[in-house]
């Protein structure tokens, strides 16, 4: 019997306008939405429109005067990758919003776990700083939100190839939120060596494994079906937010890694079987139009089995 899977849209995503060359498309979701039409699993999820999170929401993690800063701001790029458009604080508001509509749902038992397919992306966001495309970090503001909803233990797996920087920094002195990420190292941004294991109580909560350039499905499947299992088990987590990059396909413009569709297809399936705590996936990166739409049927096709 299929599963309850939610699938979190809006084409509201879709006015977050960057430049012609950016990697960052909104065809990268018209891409998604287009193949999964296609697909007999379509019919099978429960579709849903986010809502716009709130600036209350929002100072969940990220500084009051950012979060003004982002809507005043002129369209433009904030750093050398992150471009701002006229619509984009309010499009970023509703990708927040959507992994807050996940998080209420899993936990009210409306359905059994939910992909947010979202953007701009969010776990390269700091509290006070936008970077690597990254504006407000949807998988952190879930997070905290998910805390004041009574959730004493929360597990991030991050598999997108670049290190989530905002989304460890945000936790790293905070042992209920414990961060778990694979990634290419050393790469963009430079951050989540093994050494970078949290601080103060937090020490211990987070968890790095960079893998170096060319490493494959292999490497991969020794961290997500051998190191992932055994920490979610210590963790004993009452919720897992996946931050969803499948920039680490080996077709993907963005990254040395060279991981297959079935590989990712493997990995999601090791965090799917981790644990019975309900999990909700948050798209982060992906840049390849076909194998980012073939690596969201593959998870969706995992979750709903």
């Amino acid at each position: 019997m299929n599963k309850k899977i939610a699938f979190i849209y809006d084409d509201i995503f879709l006015k977050h306008d960057t430049p012609a060359d950016h990697p960052e498309s909104k065809e990268r979701l018209i891409a998604i939405v287009n193949n999964l039409k296609k697909e007999e699993l379509w019919d099978k999820l429960i579709h849903i429109k986010p809502r716009k999170a709130t600036e209350k929401e929002l100072a969940l993690v990220h500084e009051p005067h950012y979060i003004e800063k982002i809507k005043k701001s002129l369209p433009g790029y904030l750093d050398p990758d992150t471009y701002l458009c006229e619509h984009t604080y309010e499009v970023a508001c509703y990708a927040v919003g959507a992994v807050l509509d996940a998080i209420d749902g899993v936990l009210n038992k409306d359905f059994e776990g939910a992909f947010c397919a979202v953007r701009p992306p969010g776990h390269h966001a700091e509290i006070d700083s936008a970077m690597g495309f990254c504006i407000f970090n949807n998988v952190a503001v879930g997070a905290a939100y998910a805390k004041t909803k009574g959730i004493k233990k929360i597990f991030i797996v991050d598999i997108d190839v670049h290190h989530g920087n905002g989304t460890q920094h945000i936790f790293e002195d905070d042992c209920s939120v414990f961060y778990f990420s694979s990634h290419q190292f050393p790469f963009y941004p430079g951050t989540g060596r093994e050494l970078e294991i949290g601080r103060g109580a937090g020490e211990g909560c987070t968890y790095n494994v960079p893998l170096r350039s060319g490493s494959g499905t292999k490497e991969y499947l020794t961290v997500f079906q051998d190191i992932l299992p055994q920490k979610i088990r210590e963790t004993k987590p009452e919720l897992i937010l996946v931050s969803a990059g499948y920039d680490m396909h080996k077709d993907d413009p963005m990254s040395y890694i060279n991981v297959t569709t079935e590989g990712v297809r493997s990995i999601i399936r090791s965090i799917l079987r981790s644990s019975y705590a309900p999990k909700i996936f948050v798209l982060e990166g992906g840049y390849n139009l076909q194998s980012l739409s073939e690596c969201v049927k593959v998870t969706l096709e995992e979750m709903l089995s």
